[in-house]
């Protein structure tokens, strides 16, 4: 007790105490009373109490022992992982501190926030050793606490069991099963998800989007079990909510179709995963990276910051542009126009030269130049080259520009720009003016030509 001053056992010392002191002396009165069974099923059971604390205790120890070493784990291997991202970001690119590009994964990529994985996972420990607790004590005392029998007695309702031919009472017994059930199961909903991540996905090197598929499914699978479960302890058979559905039919036939639509497709997505929580995609004219999967609506955040909220069922009936689904090697295209008279074959060889000595380059597939047409103002010439990342989408683009423009400058080919023809009307005479203009200070009583 010195060293856990803080704790809820603490705080609670002289309550405890004066339980393991006093049970004893009460079973001494009692038996000096003449009630020998009383005192000895009294201190057979706080003797059972004792050593299944002594096992709850050593057992839920165990647990934390374990769940403390599993973090330790994986905040070492984040850590790794954060000072490889670092190395290699500096041998990449030396200024890549004074970029303004937006980047996708670096600004994006769900992190996992470690603190609230382990206090989740710690509170679901201790709930689900509470409510061990609670059921072994219930075993324990059962015997001596047949005033909660009467619970069994008070019926509410009751309904008919096929193959039954007496109606099944539901009691106020049933009533506290099911709320128990529902408490359970919202308890379970919430930290549950956290426990699975630190546990098990973390240790399956499974990604991000696939823990969150993970996660999500299991919410809604301990949901669906919680509600059938309290359906089943209050009676709910299919002849009783049959009614439900009925009227569920209805409203989706009238006017909760979309909703009902939206789901199915969230859940479509979860299991066949065409995007994925992380992914960069682009839907209609939004360019960003998917950062939320929900019942209704998935949540896309652009390259400023703000979330576009799509309803799942466009995901699976219009068509989607997922640029990370499989792999992140992405081309880039880019097109120059030369002035007519140019050097072109020079100019290709410029723009390859160019591409292949940018360390983002992929070397295989090699990256090629294409003269592609005469166009009305220019030679039409395009670099077609390949990245493994997207994260450096934007940036090799203006690397490669930059490089193309300087190289083409100091070889003297000129990139051409629009060119128009002007039509003057000379069907009547045509007021046509040369003037020259004066030097700088010249003016009236200067000495610069008349």
């Amino acid at each position: 007790l010195a060293h856990s001053q803080h704790s809820r056992t603490f705080r609670l010392r002289h309550l405890w105490f004066v339980l393991l002191v006093g049970s004893p002396l009460v079973a001494v009165v009692i038996s000096l009373a003449g009630y020998m069974y009383t005192a000895a099923t009294l201190i057979r059971d706080i003797l059972n109490t004792v050593w299944f604390s002594l096992l709850v205790i050593v057992l839920h120890q165990f647990v934390i022992r374990w769940l403390v070493l599993n973090q330790r784990k994986l905040r070492l291997q984040a850590a790794r992982e954060r000072r490889r991202a670092e190395v290699e970001a500096r041998a990449a690119d030396e200024h890549a501190a004074e970029s303004e590009l937006p980047q996708a994964r670096d600004l994006e990529e769900p992190k996992i926030d470690l603190n609230a994985l382990d206090a989740a996972s710690r509170k679901l420990t201790n709930n689900a050793f509470m409510l061990v607790v609670l059921i072994g004590a219930w075993l324990i005392w059962r015997d001596m606490l047949p005033a909660l029998g009467i619970l069994d007695e008070v019926t509410l309702w009751s309904y008919t069991k096929p193959g039954v031919e007496l109606p099944v009472p539901i009691t106020l017994s049933s009533v506290g099963l099911a709320l128990l059930i529902f408490i359970a199961m919202m308890l379970a909903t919430r930290q549950l998800p956290a426990f699975l991540e630190v546990t098990l996905l973390q240790r399956l090197g499974v990604t991000q989007g696939s823990r969150y598929t993970a996660v999500t499914l299991t919410k809604y699978a301990l949901v669906a079990i919680g509600i059938s479960w309290i359906f089943g302890t209050l009676g709910g058979s299919w002849s009783e909510i049959q009614w439900i559905f009925a009227a569920l039919g209805v409203g989706i036939g009238f006017g909760l179709q979309e909703i009902v639509a939206n789901f199915i497709s969230g859940l479509i997505i979860l299991f066949e995963r065409p995007i994925r929580v992380g992914d960069v995609v682009t839907v209609g004219n939004t360019d960003g990276v998917v950062t939320r999967i929900r019942i209704r609506a998935t949540t896309i955040r652009n390259w400023d910051q703000k979330e576009l909220l799509v309803p799942n069922k466009n995901f699976i009936t219009q068509e989607l542009l997922n640029w990370s689904l499989s792999d992140q090697t992405t081309r880039i295209l880019i097109r120059i126009g030369v002035a007519y008279g140019s050097d072109v074959q020079r100019g290709m060889l410029i723009m390859e030269e160019a591409a292949r000595n940018h360390t983002r380059v992929l070397a295989e597939p090699p990256p090629f130049v294409v003269f592609e047409e005469f166009g009305d103002n220019a030679l039409q010439l395009s670099l077609r080259c390949y990245i493994d990342n997207l994260d450096y989408r934007l940036r090799t683009v203006t690397d490669l520009n930059l490089a193309i423009n300087q190289a083409m400058t100091e070889a003297g080919i000129e990139i051409a720009f629009p060119q128009r023809d002007v039509h003057l009307d000379t069907r009547r005479p045509l007021d046509v003016r040369i003037q020259r203009g004066r030097p700088h200070g010249d003016g009236p009583g200067g000495e610069g030509p008349g």
